[in-house]
């Protein structure tokens, strides 16, 4: 089984075409989408189609319950393209009901019990909008009730921050193990899948990642892709409603 992970496509309908034609390339048999579809970018409805149809399992993240109810707890940018997209929920079109039935039924969490995966969007204690940072390496406690509710392997999104913590409370970045790590059968590991749409680890390329089966361990091979950010910035900067910002980070991968 070769299974694909994405994560925080933010309505960036070019990196997410992107993204998907690389998957087809790379011969995957499944694609699971740790949430946060929606939100900051120009193409909503488009995104959500597309995740709709090519991914097996698709999570509640925190901007998508946003737009399903009042948001709470974001940066006013952040709410005001919550509410705008919400708005191009709203439009009439066939496909209205069947958008918003899909995001009122993403389950917050996935479990693959035979193998030892939980899937999530934030955290395991919080999968829908706890923050887990390269920083918490030095919160021992934190990391340790994570991995007390981990079994083998967890992956998740959130931060937009890609990267493996090991149980040694030690995290390692993608371009410390040259974008391919095993994962042996021995000790747990949280695994931040990285973001599609708007990364933040000041690479701007779309980032997602690849997991195939070798034994008793798994491989883990991350990917970069360019794809046309200036077309993503500029539907930004032409809608009203998002702020200039949301496009202007795209570039800086921040």
């Amino acid at each position: 089984m070769k299974r694909a992970i994405i994560s925080d496509v933010h309505s960036n309908l070019e990196a997410l075409q992107t993204v998907l034609e690389d998957i087809q390339r790379e011969k995957v048999d499944e694609i699971f989408c740790l949430g946060d579809v929606i939100g900051y970018g120009a193409n909503p409805v488009e995104c959500i189609d597309l995740v709709r149809a090519n991914c097996k399992v698709c999570l509640l993240g925190n901007h998508d319950q946003g737009a399903l109810f009042d948001p709470e707890g974001f940066n006013d940018s952040a709410e005001q393209a919550i509410y705008w997209t919400r708005s191009q929920l709203e439009r009439p079109h066939p496909k209205q009901d069947e958008r918003w039935d899909f995001l009122n039924e993403r389950p917050r969490s996935y479990r693959d019990v035979e193998n030892g995966m939980l899937f999530v969007h934030g955290s395991p204690r919080n999968p829908l909008n706890e923050y887990i940072f390269p920083e918490d390496i030095y919160n021992p406690r934190k990391l340790g009730i994570q991995f007390n509710l981990v079994t083998r392997f967890s992956f998740q999104g959130h931060t937009h921050v890609p990267g493996v913590f090991s149980d040694s409370s030690k995290f390692y970045s993608p371009e410390e193990f040259s974008y391919e790590k095993e994962l042996p059968s021995e000790g747990k590991f949280l695994i931040n899948v990285g973001s599609v749409g708007q990364p933040r680890d000041n690479d701007p390329r779309a980032c997602y990642v690849i997991l195939e089966k070798d034994g008793p361990s798994y491989i883990l091979r991350y990917r970069r892709l360019e794809y046309p950010i200036d077309k993503a910035v500029s539907k930004i900067h032409a809608i009203p409603q998002l702020d200039k910002f949301l496009g202007d980070r795209l570039r800086a991968g921040r």
